[in-house]
């Protein structure tokens, strides 16, 4: 595992909890599979990437904190994230029908070339 991996995540949620969508595509494979936490399955390449989290933000208001980085070997590491998940106005969700909740969960990812390849979610 590179010693860039660590700083480039980092960078790249707070891109995503700013919104910046190019920011994070910026450091994705172009044929990134990234898993789809609100309807399951996943979303493949920069373009399914960016049309997801705008309907996910169009909807919900995600924020993800990091909070421990696990290197797992095979240019895997695994992140411990905290994740929250308000309503547009920032107030907590109620009655939610999609997969998206406050909880404490482990992101995935697997680098290659740098660049992110697969994003899985581990439940804690």
């Amino acid at each position: 595992m590179s010693t860039d991996t660590i700083p480039m995540i980092e960078r790249m949620y707070a891109d995503f909890n700013a919104r910046r969508i190019d920011g994070v595509l910026a450091v994705l494979a172009e044929d990134v599979d990234w898993a789809n936490g609100m309807d399951g399955g996943y979303v493949h390449g920069h373009e399914g990437l960016r049309e997801y989290w705008t309907r996910q933000w169009s909807m919900v208001s995600p924020h993800v904190q990091p909070v421990a980085f696990v290197p797992e070997g095979n240019n895997t590491i695994a992140v411990e994230v905290i994740q929250t998940v308000h309503d547009l106005e920032g107030k907590p969700l109620t009655g939610q029908t999609h997969g998206l909740k406050d909880k404490t969960v482990f992101h995935v990812f697997n680098v290659a070339g740098g660049k992110i390849a697969r994003f899985d979610i581990r439940e804690g």
